[in-house]
């Protein structure tokens, strides 16, 4: 678009900045235009016309310089006070929806260089208006607008299948590990070994490797050498688990278990402040991810006796037991080597014995102990919260311990078939959207 004429934004357009308070507006019949991509709604309205908003503050924060959406509205709507409204003086010299093109386009390169301030990083209007752009006839720029829509309607729905095929791999993920947890997974080794076993005379009620409920005999007993030694304490007992609180079939060797009588301890962890400037890491709600530790956005401490008490231990599970509801009852298993501590949201527990914390994690990573969250959770100034007493009382389908391995190993293998499956589809989908950003650098550049 080098060959048309360049304008200032100010030249072109009129720019009012939003009056409507986003956490105050009451609900109505407008749109109200915020940051986020979507529209809130607002009792009242601002303009009557069309105009590009841009938010005057950066989209991350933080002394980051960032925009995610710049917003093209029409109509009657409110505009909240962080943004301002860039309205054409003459619609047949600049059309706004071209004007919304160019600058969602070029916003990176346009607007996010003229952000200022270290913590609170914003936009001023002295600096929008002084901005230029290409101005081409305005039949140029309805053609132009055309071949956007056809082109972001045909990207919209290439993504859009993309995610829908992610959502069906999303579900694919949950049917695994029900099947998992229900035993149908290991339906076959159950057959094989059972039928091995017998030919080879060897017993299977009472051998914990093969008999769930042999292995409970041995936990208990296990734990009340511990208690006796000093080195548990005593627990209150765990409420008798009704038939109607099963909510499937086990197959043969499996049994019901409270998650406590299959746990050494439950712990609460660090309340103490961290920072950035520690030496050992502590992990937060944000580090537990699909059943899994990752190490961002981390926060550290010194102390050494927050490292003796919390120290992570390999094969901890770690609970998230308060958050949103989507969130909290998040379960990830510690597998490293690397010195860690836990924080005061996280609930830490060991299994005893050689029971396969892999097994359990997958478990509390399924849509059963999902709907276990939602159902006993308790809810206070929009936090859940499920504490360490009740985490005790979930309900374990618990296999006997070569089952255990057998059940994880066939989880990884499928897994592992949907985690191919999704980098195709990611993949995929970051293809369409390059394609889409391709056509419009080609038709700006034309």
């Amino acid at each position: 678009m080098d060959r048309y004429p360049k304008k200032t934004i100010g030249e072109l357009c009129h720019i009012e900045k939003g009056t409507t308070g986003l956490a105050s507006a009451e609900a109505g019949p407008y749109p109200l235009v915020a940051t986020s991509l979507e529209r809130k709604s607002c009792n009242t309205y601002q303009f009557d016309t069309e105009a590009v908003c841009i938010p005057l503050v950066s989209s991350t924060g933080h002394g980051k310089k960032t925009l995610n959406y710049v917003h093209y509205q029409e109509g009657k709507f409110a505009l909240g006070t962080i943004l301002a409204a860039v309205i054409p003086k003459d619609s047949k010299i600049i059309s706004a929806a071209f004007l919304h093109r160019y600058l969602q386009f070029f916003k990176d390169t346009k607007l996010v260089p003229l952000m200022k301030g270290a913590a609170n990083v914003s936009l001023a209007v002295k600096d929008i208006v002084k901005i230029e752009i290409p101005v081409p006839p305005i039949d140029e720029q309805l053609k132009f607008i055309e071949l956007f829509n056809k082109a972001n309607g045909f990207g919209t729905e290439l993504v859009g299948e993309f995610d829908t095929q992610l959502d069906y791999l999303k579900q694919l993920r949950q049917s695994i590990l029900q099947e998992a947890i229900e035993g149908k997974l290991t339906a076959e080794w159950r057959a094989s070994t059972t039928l091995s076993l017998h030919k080879s005379g060897k017993e299977i009620k009472g051998n914990p490797d093969y008999d769930a409920a042999a292995l409970l005999e041995v936990i208990k007993k296990e734990k009340a050498k511990l208690i006796a030694d000093g080195k548990l304490k005593m627990e209150k007992p765990l409420p008798v688990i009704e038939d109607s609180e099963k909510p499937f079939e086990l197959p043969e060797g499996w049994v019901w278990c409270r998650l406590g009588e299959v746990v050494n301890r439950f712990q609460y962890g660090s309340s103490s402040k961290s920072d950035k400037s520690g030496i050992v890491p502590v992990l937060r709600m944000g580090n537990l991810q699909n059943g899994q530790i990752i190490w961002d956005e981390l926060v550290y401490t010194n102390s050494d006796e927050e490292i003796e008490k919390y120290k992570l231990l390999k094969g901890d599970l770690l609970f998230n037991r308060t958050n949103s509801r989507e969130l909290v009852g998040k379960t990830a298993l510690f597998q490293n080597n690397r010195q860690a501590i836990f924080a005061g949201y996280l609930v830490r527990f060991h299994m005893v014995l050689n029971i396969n914390g892999r097994y359990i994690n997958n478990l509390m990573n399924s849509g059963y102990h999902r709907e276990w969250c939602n159902a006993v959770k308790t809810d206070a100034l929009g936090q859940s919260n499920i504490n360490a007493t009740k985490l005790s009382e979930f309900i374990v389908p618990l296999p006997p311990i070569a089952e255990q391995q057998a059940n994880v190993d066939r989880v990884d293998s499928c897994l592992a078939m949907v985690d191919v499956l999704e980098k195709q589809v990611n993949g995929r989908k970051v293809l369409a959207e390059e394609l889409m950003q391709s056509v419009l650098r080609e038709a700006f550049a034309s």
